[in-house]
């Protein structure tokens, strides 16, 4: 299986998973959990939870007059579940300290930018959230906690002038931002902690809103180390790095659409992108896995 020889070419004590299915009884993040155990690469702590994908609404949500689609869901989904998030851990997952923030609505978000002729009845039970948003506390070796802050945002594309998928993935990113500040009905989370997910939104190439996003990646209690690939790549007509790319797009190019931002008092000894150049024997593994490359952060834990 691709995913598991590029899982276990990561060997990561810690892995987000982004576009897994979710289903009741977490069978298929199991085979694949046994899958990696087979391979020598155990994972004990495991999570997922139920992301906003294939919700039912009953409203009909991008406006063609039929409801029950996938575009009428809390998130796009053939069916309940698709594409959600996962953890795979090394390290015990404090259960009981887990926040999921997928249920809060957008209409909510302060300064939020959902468009403003979005019906009542919509604004009253649309989430913010696509995938998820979760904090999920990792139990140290001495004790101590190390929270997760991991979320899957829409792409900002698929929608029309009114630009609705552009404004949410600004918005998912956004929540971040005023979380951290404080302007939530939820704690803050403590230091230490890892933010990181599929943001969907590079920072310097493709379509959408950028200012969530630039924002989070200079946020003065996070830090970037701006992992990269090893492979000579170049996307003509665009201004960002292609080697800190994390996914490649047909007619698009790479674009830079996942992030580990790990909190500001950490010590981050390396990182990268897992996308060496096509002559090494991994390169058609990953292509065969997923468009996405996995980047990786090594930190110090404290």
């Amino acid at each position: 299986m691709a995913v598991v020889q590029v899982l276990a070419a990561v060997h990561a004590d810690v892995i987000l998973l982004t576009g897994i299915d979710f289903d009741l009884r977490a069978e298929a993040l199991t085979a694949l959990a046994e899958a990696l155990s087979a391979a020598d690469h155990a994972y004990p702590y495991r999570l997922a939870l139920r992301p906003n994908t294939g919700i039912a609404t009953g409203l009909d949500l991008d406006g063609n007059g039929t409801t029950g689609e996938p575009r009428d869901a809390q998130g796009y989904g053939r069916f309940a579940g698709e594409g959600g998030m996962a953890v795979l851990s090394r390290l015990p997952i404090d259960l009981a300290g887990v926040q999921d923030y997928s249920a809060f609505l957008w209409a909510d978000l302060p300064g939020a930018l959902i468009p403003p002729d979005t019906p009542s009845e919509v604004r009253a039970v649309q989430r913010l959230s696509t995938g998820g948003h979760w904090a999920v506390p990792l139990i140290l070796p001495e004790g101590g906690r190390l929270t997760l802050l991991a979320y899957y945002a829409t792409p900002p594309v698929f929608d029309g002038p009114e630009d609705r998928n552009g404004r949410r993935n600004h918005d998912e990113t956004a929540f971040w931002l005023r979380l951290l500040a404080g302007d939530l009905p939820f704690r803050p989370p403590p230091a230490p902690l890892v933010l990181l997910g599929q943001t969907n939104l590079d920072p310097a190439d493709g379509e959408g809103r950028r200012e969530a996003i630039s924002a989070l990646l200079l946020h003065p209690a996070l830090q970037d180390p701006r992992p990269r690939g090893t492979a000579p790549r170049s996307d003509p007509g665009q201004t960002g790095d292609a080697a800190l790319d994390t996914a490649l797009y047909d007619g698009l190019g790479g674009l830079r659409v996942e992030v580990i931002l790990p909190s500001a008092g950490l010590k981050v000894t390396g990182s990268g992108v897992l996308w060496p150049p096509e002559d090494d024997p991994l390169a058609g593994t990953l292509a065969l896995a997923s468009r996405h490359r996995p980047l990786w952060v090594d930190i110090a834990l404290p």
